[in-house]
């Protein structure tokens, strides 16, 4: 390789700060992969306009970025306070309310979840403003829940509510949720988000709606609940029926706590990967840089952690969409990621040499990264795809080296953005002319990719148009052409 790609992607929320075709050429230069589309925020007209402003340059500057909507789920919140603020004394009692017809004050706060005082009891302890504030419960009535507050700070009007170890129930597919599905839908967005799943079953309404509408956007289901990893067989089935997950630490933590996240986030990045599901792992990752132009070295050492753990994707919220220094931020997590990346324990396959495969393409995969990482003076790897299908499992397996994922899709191209390791390009294999390797090697070599005299490592299959035909493996030798 003559230099050398950043195999970790990043994902990087638009919004003010980014919005702008200029702003979003240059995330594309310092490094985004993924744009997403935060639906909790913005109007319909204004996300079809920044899906358009996003392919558009992507295509001028010849990349292969993908679109990745959120959907807002059914947050739990607090109504609007009688005043812009107000301050939670510690020690002080509080009333969470149902009771509209009652009047609200500083300490009677009107609650939009009208089946709180149904799961809650004293002793619980809740959490407002993503556990910035605690309360302790101590009486509950049928449409009022009393609380001491445990330690108080400034509240403001629509802050989160969630309850220490989860619990607190709701649809996860709003009303919001469902025209925003809708709207994925139109635009046929790369990726799609669901918000607070508690299990496999909460996803099968996107996954319906997705299925009939005949587009394909992959699931990414968002780990933020308690019950999602109460269990590990509730983790896995979520993880199976899913076409990606998101480590959605903020909700996570509040629920779990900070100190249970740490394995958690270890635990989903590794069953992830197990089964063969791209994972980005999210929320404050360079907090401080919304407001400052540096990193702390904690935020650094913990992006640098999560590519350790094998994360596909690290993800960036209000620093690029609404911070001060959003090209900043993307420049100093891809360093962050590089750096990283260079440790041995990233490059090492982790699954059993004697695993005995079903699929012919998840073996020829195998085989393509154990040639790659063994056999000497291999520069690339190179699989000709369908679906993206090859590349993913390729990404899955440790290497050093970079993944070309050539394919005739244009979609294909974009949602492989997300895989780590995978470089894909866009290429029509039934243009090659008869020899297919050859055009192949051609098509990296132009991109700088290789280096004469280098070794390649090529996959591909004998039936075109469909995925999961995977059954060639050759290896051959780069020449540049005098």
């Amino acid at each position: 390789m003559s230099a050398y790609l950043r195999r970790t992607k990043i994902v990087a929320t638009v919004g003010p700060a980014s919005a702008s075709p200029e702003m979003i050429a240059r995330l594309l230069d310092e490094g985004v992969n993924v744009f997403r589309l935060n639906f909790s925020h913005g109007s319909a007209e204004g996300h079809r306009n920044q899906a358009k402003v996003i392919r558009e340059v992507a295509e001028e500057k010849g990349r292969n970025a993908a679109i990745l909507g959120d959907l807002q789920g059914p947050k739990i919140r607090i109504g609007d306070l009688v005043k812009d603020t107000i301050e939670l004394i510690d020690n002080s009692l509080i009333t969470l309310t149902i009771d509209d017809d009652k009047p609200h004050s500083e300490t009677r706060i009107g609650v939009g979840y009208k089946a709180l005082p149904k799961f809650v009891k004293p002793g619980d302890i809740l959490l407002l403003d993503d556990g910035l504030m605690r309360l302790e419960v101590v009486n509950v009535s049928e449409t009022d829940v009393e609380c001491r507050v445990i330690s108080g700070g400034i509240l403001k009007s629509r802050k989160g509510l969630n309850r220490l170890g989860g619990g607190l129930s709701a649809p996860t597919i709003t009303a919001k949720d469902e025209l925003d599905l809708k709207l994925a839908i139109e635009l046929e967005l790369d990726y799609l988000a669901v918000s607070f799943p508690s299990c496999a079953a909460d996803l099968k309404p996107v996954r319906d709606a997705l299925n009939a509408s005949g587009v394909k956007t992959g699931i990414i289901a968002k780990i933020e609940r308690a019950e999602a990893v109460g269990s590990e067989s509730t983790l896995k089935a979520l993880i199976e029926a899913s076409d990606g997950v998101m480590v959605a630490r903020g909700d996570l933590g509040v629920e779990i706590g900070d100190p249970q996240l740490i394995g958690v986030q270890k635990k989903i990045i590794r069953l992830a990967r197990l089964a063969n599901k791209p994972v980005i792992t999210a929320t404050q990752m360079m907090e401080s840089m919304i407001n400052q132009p540096v990193p702390t070295r904690a935020e650094v050492f913990d992006v640098a952690n999560a590519v350790l753990d094998g994360t596909d994707a690290v993800m960036l919220s209000a620093e690029t969409a609404s911070g001060k220094y959003p090209a900043q931020v993307v420049r100093a997590m891809a360093a962050t990621c590089v750096g990283a990346e260079q440790h041995p324990d990233v490059r090492i396959i982790d699954r059993e040499i004697e695993q005995t495969f079903y699929r012919i393409d998840e073996c020829i995969a195998l085989s393509a990264i154990y040639a790659a990482n063994h056999l000497y003076n291999i520069g690339a790897i190179i699989c000709l795809t369908e679906s993206g299908n090859t590349a993913l499992l390729m990404s899955r397996l440790g290497s050093g080296l970079p993944i070309f994922a050539l394919s005739r899709h244009k979609n294909t191209c974009r949602k492989m953005a997300l895989y780590r390791g995978v470089k894909s390009i866009f290429y029509d294999v039934t243009e090659s002319g008869g020899d297919i390797y050859q055009s192949a090697l051609d098509t990296v070599g132009q991109t700088g990719g290789l280096i004469s005299g280098q070794r390649v490592v090529i996959t591909c299959g004998d039936v075109s148009g469909s995925g999961g035909q995977t059954n060639h493996i050759k290896i051959l030798q780069w020449q540049t052409k005098s």
